[in-house]
């Protein structure tokens, strides 16, 4: 998959990283950037959205228990499928066009919540399935595109490719909430701030076939294809994926089989992590039904918890590739603060309590991916990202259903529920990190 002309001039195979533009070819940073801009309008999009999904469900007669039904669902919709779409990238190579029908369903659904007030009562049924499908088209697409960045980020580091990757994503997660929050000032109505969204929507999938069509291969970037020999490169059928067969082939890369012993301790770690952390949907349901700020300003909130987020996920990054996974022990003490504080009856506190969901969010969100890369090789990697994601997505419909449950009923056991998850996450997470540090995977 590498040019053969390639190569230093002692013969030894060049990353696409050196080779610059000189030879028409993008250099890894530049490629880093150009994913990142993808994502920046693409969060503007669904980001500016599900800062909404709790007062626009309770507008359309949701209680807090379908509040946390839905927008739990969601998280797990975007994460279990991909215990599908990973092994299907990986098994057929492709990458790219899942990459691109995932990002299309979102740029679709999300200006679609715009006619849900319009429907009568079947408004808030429409806006649940559109919400799970904005969350599926995530899953669709998240596990190919992990697998192309991490190719690229190779080249750069992992830790700041996926960490820069990430602040220009939440760049898009901050602006988003903005604009639906000048909408809703605007207009006095949240429909037409989802109709909006349609705009960075169309942008995202512009620039996401400006890049297919300039870097049709990112493994090109991945330095572990010059000198590993089981690479995606060298271990791949025709059409990119990795060399399986079979239906009994597919479900067994569905559950992982051959995938790393410590990338499922791993995995069980970060599912309680997410399952943990109280979806913005609850957040944004007792920010709005407590009267603790308006309507309009609940996006306003959520952009400033994704601008923490953006800090976090590139300040940790830079971490990360100076520490390894250590840095990942202050997810679980972070996720076990944010109820006491973002459910509180005070403003102050409910909102100190939403910056730290986004630094807890940051860090799960990004620095997360990258542990995933050292634990497993690459011609796995569509497919553990896949499983790896569908364990965080049976922990996130479950939290987000105890969540809605617990903060009708007591406060208090919502409290100590997550902080005792948090503990066992933490053990979890210590036993993973100490495997890696004394067997290393090569």
């Amino acid at each position: 998959m590498t040019d053969p002309a390639a190569t230093t001039p002692g013969g030894v195979p060049a990353t696409a990283a050196d080779l610059g533009p000189g030879r028409g070819r993008w250099s890894a940073w530049r490629v880093v950037w150009w994913f990142g801009f993808v994502s920046l309008a693409a969060d503007m999009v669904y980001e500016g959205a599900r800062s909404m999904y709790g007062p626009l469900l309770a507008s359309l007669g949701a209680t807090a228990l379908v509040v946390g039904l839905v927008t739990g669902a969601g998280e797990a919709m975007a994460l279990v499928l991909r215990l599908v779409f990973g092994p299907l990238a990986d098994r057929t190579g492709r990458y790219w066009g899942l990459t691109i029908l995932g990002y299309g369903l979102t740029a679709v659904c999300v200006p679609l919540l715009a006619v849900t007030p319009f429907v009568g009562g079947a408004g808030l049924a429409l806006a649940a399935v559109l919400i799970l499908l904005e969350r599926s088209g995530k899953a669709v697409r998240s596990p190919s595109k992990s697998a192309l960045l991490a190719h690229v980020a190779s080249a750069v580091g992992r830790g700041r490719g996926f960490g820069v990757h990430k602040a220009l994503d939440q760049v898009g997660a901050f602006a988003g909430p903005l604009v639906v929050a000048g909408v809703i000032a605007a207009t006095g109505a949240i429909w037409p701030s989802m109709a909006v969204l349609a705009i960075p929507g169309t942008a995202a999938m512009l620039l996401l076939a400006v890049i297919r069509s300039r870097v049709p291969d990112p493994s090109v970037y991945d330095v572990e294809t010059t000198t590993a020999p089981n690479s995606l490169a060298t271990q791949s059928v025709p059409g990119g994926g990795a060399v399986r067969g079979g239906l009994r082939g597919w479900v067994a890369d569905a559950v992982g089989s051959g995938l790393p012993r410590e990338f499922f301790g791993y995995a069980l770690a970060a599912g309680l992590m997410t399952g943990g952390l109280v979806t913005f949907g609850i957040i944004g349901y007792h920010l709005t039904v407590e009267g603790l700020v308006p309507v309009a300003t609940v996006p306003v909130v959520y952009a400033g918890a994704m601008g923490v987020e953006a800090l976090a996920a590139l300040g940790v990054g830079l971490v990360y590739d100076r520490r390894g996974g250590a840095v990942l022990y202050a997810v679980p003490v972070l996720v076990a603060l944010v109820p006491p504080l973002a459910l509180s009856g005070s403003v102050v506190l409910s909102l100190v309590g939403v910056a730290v969901w986004g630094l807890a969010y940051g860090v799960q969100d990004s620095t997360v991916k990258a542990l995933v890369a050292e634990v497993v090789e690459a011609p796995r990697r569509a497919t553990a990202y896949g499983v790896f994601a569908g364990v965080q997505g049976a922990f996130a419909i479950v939290g987000g259903l105890v969540a809605g449950w617990l903060y009708d009923r007591s406060l208090p056991s919502l409290v100590a529920v997550v902080a005792v998850s948090q503990l066992v996450a933490l053990v979890l997470l210590n036993r993973t990190v100490r495997s890696l540090r004394h067997h290393p995977v090569e």
